[in-house]
């Protein structure tokens, strides 16, 4: 069953990027082949290498009995749901932890390839970096893989957030991918459903073609819709009052807990400056926090993300986001969202790359539109 099971998912990803034959070019096509073969390559170290919560995800699913499925998947979120989700494929089929990794290596890519496709459709001009061409290189960052192959709730929430910015680019045909995208996310994470509607319900309400009307409409749509959700997200971080104290009091409590859940990265951010602890979050380890080779490889990939980033913020950025196109400017405000969240409770640089990569790819599309913006200045004043 295994054999045949990595078959299908072989055969699944190349029929999911020829799907893309008549909207995307030849090269494209073949960059996304690369992609796919580049990302089964980290889901198989992930697996052999990797001593941590997915194989715990998919070993208690296998022990799972019927009435604990039935359970957990009708009234648990967060870990409890992850092991119903496991259920059929590691208990039912009997699949073995490779072959559940190779699953959610598919499901990683094709979060990866609709996040190739937003790149593709919304941003107009490829930009070089020195003499290196920014896409689709970008796409090949180690880290970007790494923490969207494993078997667990990040690669599932980078699958969410990917269908969820691909669904809203023809929203009309593509409704049902944005429901699944928030119906996941919510029995996942709650609070990172909470943020992508919070962050495309601002983009939508601060887009110029959106009437005054709409945007009170809107606007009370998207109240409602945070209180129906702030309940849930409340409970399942186990926060008793929504008040500031307490978010103060759960995030010292979440720094000092994962500041010692892995003590080769923790780092103490409890006495960082804010602004110290939000570089922190976007841009370490570099290589005074190198302990290993894979510190090393997210060190050199954070370098080059923070020479990139200085060049964005020095040349408008606040303009390059006004002009920016509605997917974007969602994803960015996600980014923002998800960095001001976790840069106060996360003190362990490991758990930081892997919370971040989520909010990656919106940021670097959003690099990518401005040297592509930049671009577009530069034509219209010759």
């Amino acid at each position: 069953m295994d054999f045949i099971v990595v078959l299908l998912i072989l055969a699944g990803g190349m029929g999911f990027i020829n799907s893309f034959g008549k909207t995307l070019s030849h090269q494209d096509i073949l960059t996304l082949k690369k992609l796919f073969f580049y990302h089964l390559l980290f889901g198989a170290y992930y697996c052999f290498f990797i001593k941590g919560d997915a194989i715990g995800y998919w070993m208690t699913a296998k022990m799972l009995s019927p009435d604990e499925f039935a359970l957990y998947f009708a009234e648990q979120k967060g870990t409890y749901f992850l092991f119903a989700l496991n259920y059929y494929p590691a208990n039912i089929l009997g699949l073995s932890y490779f072959t559940g990794t190779m699953l959610y290596s598919l499901i990683g890519f094709i979060g990866m390839a609709l996040f190739y496709v937003v790149a593709v459709e919304m941003v107009p001009y490829n930009s070089k970096f020195g003499n290196y061409t920014l896409f689709p290189l970008v796409f090949f960052m180690p880290n970007l893989h790494f923490w969207s192959c494993g078997v667990g709730k990040d690669t599932l929430l980078f699958f969410c957030i990917s269908i969820f910015a691909y669904g809203l680019l023809k929203i009309q045909r593509r409704l049902p991918l944005v429901l699944l995208a928030l119906l996941l996310s919510y029995f996942v994470r709650p609070h990172i459903t909470m943020f992508l509607v919070v962050a495309f319900g601002l983009s939508y309400v601060m887009s110029s073609k959106v009437s005054t009307a709409q945007r009170i409409i809107f606007s009370v749509v998207l109240i409602g819709v945070g209180i129906a959700i702030l309940p849930s997200v409340m409970e399942f971080a186990r926060i008793e009052e929504a008040s500031v104290d307490s978010f103060e009091q759960f995030s010292d409590t979440k720094a000092g807990l994962l500041s010692r859940a892995s003590a080769g990265s923790r780092i103490d951010i409890s006495s960082y400056p804010f602004p110290l602890k939000v570089f922190t979050f976007l841009y370490r380890p570099l290589f005074f926090d190198i302990n290993g080779i894979p510190a090393a490889i997210a060190s050199i990939e954070n370098l080059l993300l923070l020479i990139i980033s200085f060049s964005i913020f020095r040349n408008q950025p606040v303009q390059t986001f006004k002009a920016a196109p509605f997917v974007i400017k969602g994803l960015v405000i996600f980014l923002i969202i998800g960095t001001l969240a976790f840069s106060q409770s996360l003190g362990n640089l490991g758990i930081m790359i892997r919370m971040r990569n989520m909010f990656l790819p919106g940021f670097l599309i959003f690099i990518l539109w401005s040297y592509s913006y930049r671009k577009q200045l530069l034509q219209k004043r010759k």
